[in-house]
């Protein structure tokens, strides 16, 4: 892949997104005038996506031009999986028997009404508040006193060209209500730079947490200005975990809360994840609660003891079936999961990246109830 011309792969994408559906819904099942309007308007969409993708997220950074091609993006994903899924139907229909026009007419049919309820559906999941998904999760090492610590966890927020300050405020009012020792960002805060976001991300210096705010980068803010977001949020009141840890008591019992970059910033000078550095002086006796943006960061989690890993990064796969396709860049999509001694939580995400839509993929607010082994009865 490193070997093919980016412009080739920006152009083979929506090539792609657009030639099976119109095959499916023009090809096979129109002719004459009719089949050469429709053809001509897949030709424009495959022209226009690409080019209001550059503008909107190129040098430009036109967010009217995101709005569109994002949203494109996200319709024409939904029409080729619904499209591909009515080749099958096709076929069967074939082998059941079913001739011309009635064939043709049931799949575009079913294919039309079935991508326009799931985009519906989708804008509106993806524009919701957040649900509250609550977790307990068994800690080893973890004391009496820390039992029952709630850490509230947000991340993936995508702050962009979609103004949603009505829906930051909400947000917050929703964590704030789930009375946070810890509250967590996990990175992904927004896309552009502090000047074009801060007004969306500004609502979380209201966020109420006890034992402290906390906040890491994701891969999206080394796409824009990284160290200024850490400086924005710090000035929030939010402890940026850049490679590094704090101790949290509660009734004299400790735990160590650290965060580490996302991988993406090695391309940045003094930046990219370094658990050494994060953990260097840190009791080994005590229990870690590790921030990192990407969930394949647990292998290093795994080979430093630590004892759970928060991650975003994933958007659960945010619109279906993408989700099988991140499973190959990551090991997890969504939920809690062990990997030797360590356990993982990768959340599904608060809010959406680029295509206003989530299908089968629905956001969250992430409470993590810690439990002490000794509470519960379970050896550590």
């Amino acid at each position: 892949m490193n070997r093919i011309p980016r412009q080739v792969i920006f152009l083979a994408i929506p090539a792609l997104l657009f030639l099976l559906p119109w095959w499916v819904l023009v090809y096979t099942t129109t002719s004459g005038a009719a089949c050469w309007a429709l053809s001509a308007l897949f030709v424009l969409g495959y022209i226009g996506l690409p080019a209001a993708m550059f503008t909107g997220h190129g040098p430009k950074q036109s967010d009217t031009a995101a709005l569109i091609g994002d949203t494109g993006l996200g319709v024409m994903w939904v029409l080729f999986t619904w499209s591909a899924i009515g080749a099958v139907a096709r076929t069967v229909l074939i082998l059941a028997g079913v001739d011309d026009p009635a064939r043709s007419r049931i799949v575009t049919l079913g294919v039309l009404v079935i991508s326009a309820a799931l985009v519906a559906w989708g804008i509106y999941e993806a524009r919701r508040i957040p649900r509250v998904l609550t977790v307990d999760v068994t800690i080893p090492k973890l004391a009496p006193g820390l039992d029952g610590l709630r850490v509230v966890v947000v991340t993936d927020t995508h702050y962009a060209a979609t103004d949603r300050l009505r829906w930051s405020e909400r947000v917050v009012e929703v964590v704030n209500a789930q009375k946070p020792d810890i509250a967590c960002h996990a990175g992904d805060l927004a896309d552009g730079s502090v000047v074009k976001r801060r007004a969306q991300v500004d609502p979380l210096g209201k966020v109420e947490a006890t034992l402290g705010r906390f906040y890491i980068t994701g891969n999206h803010e080394y796409f824009g200005d990284a160290p200024g977001w850490i400086e924005h949020m710090a000035g929030l009141g939010w402890q940026p975990l850049h490679n590094q840890h704090e101790i949290l008591t509660r009734d004299g019992d400790r735990l160590v809360m650290a965060g580490i970059d996302d991988p993406t910033g090695v391309a940045l000078t003094g930046h990219g994840p370094n658990l050494p550095a994060a953990l260097s002086g840190a009791d080994p006796e005590l229990p870690v609660i590790l921030l990192a943006h990407q969930p394949k960061q647990i292998t290093d989690a795994v080979e430093h003891g630590v004892a759970l890993q928060i991650s975003g990064h994933t958007h659960g796969g945010q619109i279906w079936p993408f989700r099988y396709l991140v499973l190959l860049d990551q090991p997890v999509v969504a939920g809690l999961s062990r990997h030797g001694a360590t356990q993982l939580y990768t959340s599904r995400g608060t809010g959406f990246w680029g295509p206003q839509l989530r299908v089968f993929a629905p956001s969250e607010i992430t409470v993590l109830v810690l439990r002490s082994p000794e509470l519960a009865g379970t050896a550590a």
